[in-house]
């Protein structure tokens, strides 16, 4: 179903935090993010993690998370959802860098 509405899509955010953000505070917003999959209801899964590469080419990026829906409407609703909204407002502004990318496996 190559770029076609159905079908699991993957929603990746990479995220680099603002410097003298204290960890306290980023873990607090990562449970909130996390805890979005039990808010959302287009939202199937959500797993992150901390960048790890030997490589160097994270051009700064530090967090990865990755929230998974079963189609591209099931993104447009969660990016639409209020409690997403509200998380986005709280979090974005916390951020130096961020990329989003919604993609489906092959």
């Amino acid at each position: 179903m190559e770029g076609g509405k159905g079908g699991v899509v993957k929603h990746i955010l990479l995220a680099k935090f603002k410097d003298g953000i204290p960890p306290e505070q980023i873990d607090q917003l990562i449970k909130q993010y996390a805890n979005l999959v039990n808010l959302v209801e287009p939202m199937k899964a959500f797993q992150w993690g901390k960048d790890v590469s030997i490589e160097n080419l994270h051009q700064g990026f530090t967090h990865v998370f990755e929230s998974t829906f079963d189609s591209l409407e099931g993104v447009a609703e969660y990016i639409a959802h209020p409690v997403h909204v509200e998380y986005a407002n709280t979090m974005l502004p916390q951020l130096e860098k961020v990329l989003i990318i919604d993609y489906k496996p092959q």
